[in-house]
């Protein structure tokens, strides 16, 4: 269960949301600078709200009220962004590894040859990031993610960068992150097909505001 309820000045932006949501994806639709971003780097810890409360399976995670404040290292939330922010000079296993490592995980050979071989990586461990495809690169990252075994995936436009078929490429491997691992998801968009296809819960923004939460019947169609 995520629960959130955040006020946040930006400049002349002002961000008031609040939700919960046991889902196993929770959508975040809306226009660009509607404020979806900056509510995720909120809940990872990146930000730091004004005023309220951000609360991850009976963990508070952010209380302005009695000072809780959990910083991003130790909150478990795996982040995965737009460009995928691979290591260049490090191998693809060796970027796979990063989040493990930094967390001071444990070595567990089952659960890497699961992520790897649910994102479809494994033959690509030794190449470097600047011989992938873009979406080879995004399922990289989510391997990272995945590895370092976060509560919660925080995923940002994941696909803005893609064309349509690499977008089609990528859309099966997060269904069955989905469905396949016990990780909840928050996954920002302003695409509607995305959301549609991901999502459990959809949280619609508008102007820094929640304009409406609920199913995917909140989503416009796709001849709106």
């Amino acid at each position: 269960m995520l629960t959130v309820d955040v006020t946040k000045q930006l400049g002349s932006f002002s961000l008031q949301v609040a939700f919960q949501s046991d889902s196993r994806v929770t959508g975040l639709f809306g226009a660009s600078g509607s404020g979806k971003s900056s509510l995720i780097n909120l809940i990872a810890g990146l930000l730091k709200p004004d005023r309220g409360r951000i609360v991850l399976d009976n963990i508070v995670l952010c209380d302005t009220e009695t000072g809780v404040d959990v910083p991003p290292y130790r909150r478990r939330i795996g982040y995965v962004f737009q460009d995928a922010r691979l290591f260049p000079h490090l191998d693809v296993a060796q970027n796979l590894d990063y989040g493990r490592r930094m967390n001071r995980l444990p070595r567990d050979a089952a659960h890497w040859q699961r992520i790897v071989g649910l994102l479809d990586i494994e033959q690509l461990q030794t190449r470097r990031p600047g011989q992938l495809s873009g979406g080879e690169r995004q399922r990289v990252a989510l391997g990272r993610a995945l590895l370092s075994r976060p509560r919660l995936l925080l995923l940002d436009e994941p696909l803005g960068a893609l064309d349509h078929d690499r977008k089609g490429e990528i859309l099966p491997y997060l269904e069955r992150l989905r469905d396949e691992e016990n990780v909840p998801m928050v996954y920002v968009s302003h695409d509607p097909d995305e959301i549609r296809r991901l999502a459990g819960h959809v949280v619609l923004f508008k102007a820094g505001r929640v304009a409406g939460f609920g199913g995917i019947e909140l989503l416009p169609s796709a001849a709106a």
